[in-house]
């Protein structure tokens, strides 16, 4: 286990790498005993900078929910970051001077109306505190270089999880429905990017069924002493695969009966 001066160290560098929009160098590179342990460390550092600077907490993001993905990343379960107030975005404009590499993908959120807490909770549970489910994009972002400057090698899972699970923005659109209004496993959406389709899924693809991480995220937590609290929004997890966004893309996310919006992402002010 990294000691404290060296994961508050490593957190100040991505504090600073948002901010410059200049990533870092893989922190498993330089820290080659780096495990996983270490990461959400590092990333509890970040966030709690991020707090101690005046953001809230807003919810809670889980990533590498596919098999493919896990596999990819030689690990056995997904990751999840945090989600706070500035990451909050309305359908529309979304200024590309925020992120440093964004990419884009299609999720359900679940808002809670009660706390889901302890190592037991189920996918009935999830349901059962759940008020609504709705459409979101994820904007996911690399503080930390995705492939080395050098050996061009990809980062591994240790650095992702100490970026906040790469999270970056969440957009909320669409329709907001009861979680059992609709076979959530059978929600499907279309995204195009410049008016071209380039990605479609269905939510089956996060586990067999979107709720499934929300438990195992409530279970997760539960040896920390944290839970999900009422009123979080919590993202189930991408199913389809990341679409790089460059400045001026213009993206449709259509999820058939549950909405459609778009939004684009042009140059503006940091916020």
């Amino acid at each position: 286990m990294m000691d404290a001066p060296t994961i508050q160290r490593l957190a100040a560098e991505l504090d600073a790498s948002e901010k410059s929009r200049v990533q870092v160098e893989h922190f498993s590179k330089r820290h080659p005993g780096m495990t996983i342990a270490d990461g959400y460390a590092i990333s509890r550092a970040w966030v709690a900078m991020k707090i101690a600077a005046g953001r809230t907490v807003r919810g809670h993001k889980i990533g590498l929910t596919s098999r493919a993905m896990q596999q990819s990343s030689q690990i056995d379960e997904p990751d999840y970051g945090t989600l706070l107030d500035d990451m909050f975005f309305e359908p529309g404009l979304i200024p590309f001077e925020r992120f440093i590499a964004p990419r884009v993908e299609v999720e359900l959120a679940f808002i809670l109306k009660r706390r889901l807490e302890g190592a037991q909770v189920g996918v009935e549970d999830v349901l059962a505190a759940t008020d609504h489910v709705q459409p979101a994009i994820e904007i996911i972002d690399a503080r930390i270089e995705q492939f080395d400057r050098l050996t061009k090698a990809p980062r591994k899972v240790y650095d992702t999880i100490s970026d906040n699970a790469a999270n970056a923005g969440i957009i909320l659109g669409g329709r907001k429905v009861q979680p059992r209004e609709v076979d959530l496993p059978w929600v499907g959406a279309i995204l195009r990017q410049n008016g071209v389709v380039e990605e479609t899924g269905l939510a089956a693809g996060v586990q067999g069924h979107p709720a499934v991480g929300i438990a195992w995220l409530a279970q997760k937590l539960a040896p920390w002493g944290e839970c999900l609290e009422a009123g979080e929004v919590v993202l189930a997890g991408s199913f389809t695969r990341p679409a790089l966004a460059q400045r001026g893309d213009v993206f449709d996310a259509d999820y058939g009966a549950l909405g459609r919006f778009t939004f684009e992402f042009s140059q503006g002010d940091r916020a």
